[in-house]
């Protein structure tokens, strides 16, 4: 972020571009880092993902609207089986991230496709029962469970805090074994600095989820289950450092901390811990300046890292190793989505020093996709419903919100004859776009559509104003 004291338009480079965006050579070309993988143009030079053209899905579906690629999520969930199963000897359970996007039909690809799924609240499993998710394949997570926002419908999930253990109600909990279960649930953090926004960091000290392992709270929350063996069981450790990470230096630390603890516990108490959960959080590509590991090199870069530690503590030949969970969060659903919106208005505004800056309103924004406002998120966008050889020019997509802050894409070339009723789609909105939506300005949410084999069909249907007047009671 550029700042100054007398404000941002005295900000020295203010108005150009930043210094990741390169000047495109064609202004329409689709990086492939960027979009699902069925993503092409056509003759016309229109975008098609899964076979299905945007324009044709705008006229029948309406905009704002989410696209899911259903070829491209499924692929990218097989990838992350199949690395970590053949990185890891003793296989590996690799949890989707419910709170990425979750709705029964995406319950249902997971489980088809063989991965397990990770929950955070009662309504992310009440999802996850009606797709007929196997429970025993769903972990609970979550800082603050209460018995009304988790149902008690799990069995032996795992606690973040002393006062989750103070409140635990074992009474209620042991009349249900067919729930889901967890290797732990809210962390242990080890003072682990991911490399990402303050906000998506969850392994340093001074945030909210976890047992803290600098300060022993972690081992004395472990001795505190382990004396509980009639009612709680310890099925072992959980870490996790952040999200959009790229690469593997903090996990290494992380895992060098959690296996330590995992030592400590089952030397002094004899415990049989099965399992270690690694966490994720793996970064995808929002824009060109990013690079995201293929799920095969962060499996055998982890098998590494957990192989070195386990070796250290003894286990070298894997024997008394725990099975390793991972979870990949954003990097399934993320790349798999983009968001479809329709060009409003178009303003040209001049900054000074040879700068100009165009202002192309959408008919969507902060209430479709909040992450830009939150995390500062770069994201890429494309003219989808047409071809276009105008010069490209530098443009700030901005939401229909009453705030100034309501953006969607910071920075970004599209091409100078953009004009009125063109379509324009964001690329990597599959994750925390749908999930994080709101109904800000009273503004309906728009639906979720999968596209596959040239057919388009309703996951979510967009919202109305009826429903957005149910509630009301007044």
């Amino acid at each position: 972020m550029r700042a100054h004291e007398a404000g941002a338009l005295h900000a020295e480079g203010y108005g150009g571009p930043p210094i990741w965006l390169p000047y495109p050579t064609d202004v329409t070309e689709l990086l492939p880092q960027l979009w699902p993988c069925t993503a092409r143009r056509d003759d016309a030079g229109r975008l098609v993902v899964g076979g299905v053209d945007m324009v044709t899905l705008a006229r029948e579906w309406g905009t704002a609207a989410y696209v899911i690629d259903e070829e491209d999520f499924r692929a990218r969930a097989r990838a992350f089986r199949d690395a970590f199963a053949t990185a890891f000897p003793g296989g590996a359970d690799v949890y989707y991230a419910g709170k990425a996007f979750l709705c029964t039909e995406v319950a249902r690809w997971v489980q088809q496709e063989g991965l397990c799924l990770d929950v955070c609240t009662g309504g992310e499993l009440a999802v996850a029962i009606r797709a007929g998710f196997p429970g025993e394949r769903i972990t609970l997570h979550g800082n603050n469970k209460t018995p009304a926002s988790c149902g008690w419908r799990w069995s032996t999930g795992s606690v973040g805090s002393s006062w989750t253990l103070r409140r635990d109600r074992p009474d209620r909990r042991d009349r249900r074994r067919d729930g889901c279960r967890s290797p732990s649930d809210d962390p242990g953090h080890g003072g682990v600095e991911a490399h990402t926004h303050e906000f998506i960091a969850t392994g340093h000290e001074d945030q909210k989820f976890g047992f803290s392992l600098a300060d022993g709270v972690a081992r004395a929350a472990a001795d505190a289950i382990l004396a509980r063996p009639k009612t709680l069981r310890l099925l072992g450790f959980h870490s996790h450092i952040g999200s959009q990470i790229f690469d593997t230096t903090g996990f290494e630390l992380a895992a060098r901390r959690l296996v330590g603890l995992h030592a400590d516990v089952v030397n002094a108490s004899g415990a049989d811990l099965p399992e270690i959960d690694l966490g994720g959080g793996y970064g995808i590509a929002y824009t060109s300046q990013h690079r995201p590991l293929a799920p095969r090199d962060l499996a055998e870069q982890l098998a590494g890292i957990l192989e070195r530690e386990f070796k250290a503590i003894g286990c070298g030949d894997g024997t008394g190793a725990p099975r390793v969970s991972i979870e990949p969060g954003r990097a399934i659903a993320g790349p798999a989505g983009i968001t479809l919106y329709e060009v409003g208005t178009i303003k040209d505004v001049a900054l000074g020093e040879g700068f100009s800056r165009r202002y192309v309103s959408v008919d969507g924004g902060m209430s479709d996709n909040i992450r830009p406002a939150l995390y500062e998120a770069d994201y890429s966008v494309t003219l989808a419903s047409r071809d276009s050889q105008a010069a490209p020019r530098l443009s700030r997509v901005v939401g229909r919100h009453c705030e100034s802050g309501d953006i969607v894409v910071l920075d970004e070339y599209l091409p100078d004859d953009l004009a009125l009723g063109d379509l324009l789609a964001v690329p990597g909105t599959g994750a925390y776009c749908r999930s994080m939506s709101n109904q800000y300005n009273h503004t309906p949410r728009p639906p979720v559509i999968a596209v596959r084999d040239g057919v388009a069909r309703v996951l979510v249907r967009r919202e109305t104003i009826d429903d957005l007047l149910a509630l009301d009671v007044g």
